[in-house]
């Protein structure tokens, strides 16, 4: 699901883009801003980092001693998005295994769905394996499907989440 929220943030501005006029102080901060929330990827608690929508304010900027960098505290709000228990989302498909696929949701890549929670398709091998069920629906590389979520982990070092998922209820399965 996508999340709105408020978050405060330090921007380091280099001595040398320092400039006497406002305005280009707070293009600056702006694009310092962006350029270090494009690197942070993700947090347990708040998911992936998608977008920031407004720059809520900037604080009274602190001299760092020996670098004469300054440090503005700023607050803005973002966009973010998170994988919850219970979640009806749609994913595509790019990796058909004999027990099971692993989809692709927005910025989620280790989606993982299980034969076992599959009800009524049957692995078929080939050239490009596909799961295919009594009604002739198949589940094959890039087949959008829609899925819901039973559980997902949080990966300190990569810094990203992985996700079980299931197509055990109504409306679930490939919609494309």
């Amino acid at each position: 699901m996508f999340l709105k929220v408020q978050l405060p943030w330090n921007v380091i501005i280099p001595a040398e883009n320092l400039d006497a006029k406002g305005l280009m102080l707070q293009r600056a901060i702006t694009v310092r801003l962006m350029e270090s929330f494009a690197t942070r990827k993700a947090t347990k608690d708040l998911g992936y980092f998608l977008a920031v929508t407004t720059l809520e304010s900037i604080g009274e900027g602190r001299v760092r001693q020996h670098t004469g960098d300054v440090l503005f505290p700023v607050v803005f709000s973002c966009i973010t998005f998170k994988l919850f228990r219970g979640d009806v989302l749609e994913g595509v498909v790019h990796k058909v295994l004999k027990h099971g696929v692993f989809l692709r949701c927005g910025p989620v890549e280790n989606i993982y769905l299980s034969c076992l929670k599959m009800p009524d398709y049957k692995y078929v091998t080939g050239e490009n394996p596909v799961f295919l069920n009594d009604k002739l629906s198949k589940i094959e590389k890039d087949v959008a499907i829609r899925f819901i979520v039973i559980g997902t982990k949080w990966l300190e070092v990569e810094r990203e989440f992985q996700a079980l998922v299931s197509l055990e209820g109504d409306y679930l399965g490939p919609t494309s």
